[in-house]
């Protein structure tokens, strides 16, 4: 085990107010770092490490400072990202706990630097709101009014409010003109708490739009608090709007990001600054993802701008990185732009990108390391195998994915804590890790060889070649190896949690504005 340097809680912080880079990762799995992390720590499971880190700090030589809470993954993935090319690697300064005694905030959820943003925008510019009671109201009259839903397209299918038409954050401006036509129809925007609904409406009121605009005040959860029913599994989407609207809405935009301080940006400047050592650049297409996979530029992520605002530590794990943005009519771009800027972030909007310069097709990935090559097998060798016995199946997949369906008999674990699952499992003479796609799965392989001595195989595929090839399946948790703290039980999402949660959530963001100015590194300023 090799010495990693440590870094301290006050020079990270002074990196933070002189808006230097900073790449504060915790290794933990997601469930605890909500429970307490510094505001701009990004969250890279170790289990996940290999996967996901070249795409979040893309430059080798970034200062990443990385810890956990007691649990001895910091040291490992230290090891891990110096193996992976990193050259300035250290460990925070006791960890947690020591941020803690050096009398740094800490904050509870996930993507709380974009949620606490959205709660000083309110406060500052009072942004209109109706209480669920006053939009059902409105609704049972028939009122002229149009309920736009600012979420994800995945989230409004889950649950939306009666009438509402799925329009993500970022789409608002471009679109509303032509939902709403009538100056004096009455606009309503929804999430499924407040940080979205928030920046959705005061994205309408900062372009200009002429008719009267409000948020659903604590949006789904605030509708469900009421007694009020929601719908379930609806389909209504924007369509296309018309070339004067678009004008208008690129002309909205752009002066929303130049009252911000955005910045202009060429190809040349990009590619210079692509190029710039010592300084990290992000490209992202702030379209759909379709719009994105018919044509997109070499080397943008694809970050549907709405949930870029909404998880900019998921997508800008640098703090104090420089942003592009790109799309192809100036609208997305620039409102999503205007509020990178106002959340503090170095941002620039990419303007001479023609329909010749979005050359790439098809869907983002993730750059990756070298990949391992294990001994692999494909379905129907495991099928007999589990046939015979003495065979394990450890699945690496999402817990939740585990639960919905997975190999008959497989076990659910974490990478990051196999030796504490192995006390857990039953005997095998040999073992075969599988996961979606086998992709993670195959980091695993060597890591259990050495833990156990024994044969350890790949599943060729995944659990989707195991589907693919018509074998049967299972769903439950009764073989769960470790606890589930992959992923933080969100109170704002799916249909079935507790009220007391959902009232919780909101009283947590209503103190997010003490919370920031307690913290004192934001940088965050409000047009």
């Amino acid at each position: 085990m090799s010495r990693i340097t440590t870094r301290a809680f006050h020079s990270i912080r002074q990196a933070l107010l002189e808006r230097q880079e900073v790449a504060l990762i915790d290794v933990r799995e997601e469930a605890p770092f909500a429970e307490a992390h510094p505001l701009f720590a990004a969250n890279i499971p170790l289990s996940r490490l290999e996967l996901e880190i070249h795409a979040r700090v893309p430059r080798r030589d970034t200062a990443i400072t990385v810890y956990d809470d007691g649990e001895a993954l910091a040291q490992v993935a230290a090891e891990r990202l110096l193996a992976l090319g990193y050259s300035d690697v250290a460990l925070l300064e006791g960890g947690l706990a020591g941020w803690r005694e050096a009398g740094g905030e800490l904050f509870r959820d996930v993507n709380v630097p974009s949620k606490a943003f959205g709660e000083l925008v309110e406060s500052v510019r009072h942004t209109p709101s109706l209480a669920a009671e006053e939009v059902q109201a409105l609704l049972d009259a028939k009122a002229d009014v149009v309920v736009l839903d600012a979420r994800r397209f995945d989230e409004y299918q889950t649950m939306s409010i009666p009438s509402g038409i799925s329009v993500p954050g970022a789409e608002l401006v471009l679109r509303a003109r032509e939902l709403a036509p009538a100056p004096n129809t009455r606009v309503i925007v929804n999430c499924a708490g407040r940080t979205r609904s928030i920046i959705g409406t005061q994205s309408l009121l900062n372009a200009g739009l002429p008719n009267p605009v409000a948020a659903l005040r604590n949006g789904t959860i605030g509708w469900t608090l009421a007694g009020q029913r929601l719908e379930h599994g609806q389909a209504r989407r924007f369509g296309e709007v018309g070339a004067a609207t678009r004008e208008q809405a690129g002309r909205d935009a752009r002066s929303v990001a130049d009252k911000a301080g955005v910045g202009r940006a060429s190809r040349v400047d990009l590619r210079r600054w692509q190029a710039e050592a010592g300084r990290t650049t992000y490209l992202f297409d702030v379209r759909t993802p379709e719009e994105y996979e018919a044509g997109h530029l070499p080397g943008a992520r694809s970050t549907p701008g709405g949930q870029l605002v909404q998880e900019t530590d998921h997508y800008a794990s640098v703090r104090g990185a420089r942003v592009i943005l790109a799309d192809d009519d100036g609208v997305r771009a620039n409102m999503s732009a205007s509020w990178l800027a106002q959340l503090g972030w170095e941002v620039h909007v990419l303007d001479d990108a023609d329909a010749n310069a979005f050359s790439e097709r098809g869907a983002w990935q993730a750059p990756l390391p070298p990949l391992p090559q294990p001994r692999a097998v494909d379905a129907p060798t495991l099928d007999a195998w589990l046939a015979e016995g003495d065979t394990l199946v450890l699945d690496f997949t999402s817990s939740a994915n585990h639960i919905a369906r997975h190999i008959p008999g497989a076990w659910w674990v974490l990478r990051s804590q196999l030796p504490q699952a192995l006390e857990r499992l039953p005997l095998a003479k040999r073992y075969v890790l599988t996961c979606g796609s086998s992709l993670l799965a195959r980091f695993a392989v060597d890591e259990l060889k050495e833990l156990t001595g024994k044969p350890v195989f790949l599943l060729e595929g995944g659990n989707a070649a195991w589907v693919a090839a018509g074998l049967p399946t299972e769903s439950g948790d009764e073989r769960l190896a470790v606890p589930r703290s992959d992923r933080y039980r969100r109170p704002y999402e799916g249909t079935d949690n507790p009220r007391e949660a959902m009232q919780g959530y909101l009283d947590w963001e209503f103190g997010l504005v003490e919370q920031l100015a307690r913290d004192g590194t934001h940088g965050f300023f409000v047009i």
